[in-house]
């Protein structure tokens, strides 16, 4: 099992490298995994499929390796060939993940997060029940998180307002049952504590020039001085109580943006909690070899 959850941790170190090219949306995939896990287990599937769902919902934009900077953290809105290249992503993923010995844990993530029931989604335009399980889940946890995230152009959706989003596009862009669970969970409360937070009770913070876009890590001490990872920003860290506050300190330092970090701590937790979900393969032919 130990050499199964070493392969475990590159898979979520390569996730955290890609996501820190993406000024924009620290706590991503922390936050699809988590409203993924939610909807899995609402919709009661097993304890190891819930796990291995929200392994793909970690994973599922490892593509994005492959998509240009000046793109991925563009300020404006994309123009249409600029989306032509967004739209890559998921084969790209499919691709850097394909010789992975977990690879299957989460391919069908990876690659089929952007298929939708009416077939115009994409890479391939699969319809309705063509779409895996795994990829329905998750496809409605990544829009529900780019609705209510800040973006230069606009500020994150009302939890609401994005509810609202997925109900009137139930059987076109969202598989209906899935988005009626997942619609439940929202007016229950219960994806609150999720929304807005790039860990558990770690709220994003604000930079005053780029809105709230800066995840603390839980290593970070008192006094600490972190930077806007789109602008360069300096502010230090004021922990009150359990809450979080961040006071500019007038510098920039453009080195610090997009700088590649991988939480060592979080990566260890995901380790953990996922290894369960190795147990569906653990009698697999191909990985026999990973648990003699």
């Amino acid at each position: 099992m130990q050499a199964a959850q070493e392969l475990l941790k590159t898979l979520y170190t390569m996730a955290m490298m890609v996501e820190t090219r993406d000024a924009y949306t620290g706590g991503h995939l922390w936050r699809v995994s988590r409203f993924s896990g939610l909807l899995a287990q609402e919709m009661g599937l097993a304890r190891g499929e819930v796990l291995r769902i929200m392994l793909g919902g970690f994973l599922h934009d490892l593509g994005k390796i492959g998509v240009p900077d000046a793109i991925l953290n563009k300020r404006d809105r994309l123009t249409d060939d600029e989306y032509a290249v967004i739209k890559t992503h998921p084969q790209q993923g499919a691709d850097l993940l394909r010789e992975h010995p977990l690879a299957a844990l989460a391919m069908d993530a990876v690659l089929m997060h952007h298929e939708t029931p009416d077939g115009r989604g994409y890479p391939a335009g699969l319809k309705g029940e063509a779409i895996p399980m795994v990829a329905r889940i998750v496809g409605i946890a990544d829009a529900f998180d780019a609705m209510t995230s800040h973006r230069p152009y606009r500020a994150g959706m009302p939890i609401a307002r994005a509810l609202d989003i997925i109900r009137e596009n139930l059987g076109s862009q969202f598989d209906r049952t899935c988005g009626e669970h997942f619609i439940a969970l929202g007016e229950a409360g219960k994806l609150e504590h999720i929304v807005g937070h790039s860990e558990a009770g770690i709220p994003l913070q604000q930079c005053q020039a780029c809105g709230p876009i800066i995840a603390i890590p839980r290593r970070m001490q008192d006094g600490d001085t972190v930077h806007c990872p789109s602008c360069g920003g300096g502010y230090r860290l004021h922990r009150q109580g359990s809450g979080l506050a961040l006071a500019p300190t007038g510098e920039q330092d453009p080195l610090q943006v997009q700088r590649p970090a991988v939480d060592h701590e979080l990566v260890a937790e995901l380790v953990q909690e996922a290894s369960a979900c190795l147990q569906p393969v653990r009698q697999a032919g191909w990985l026999a070899r990973l648990f003699a």
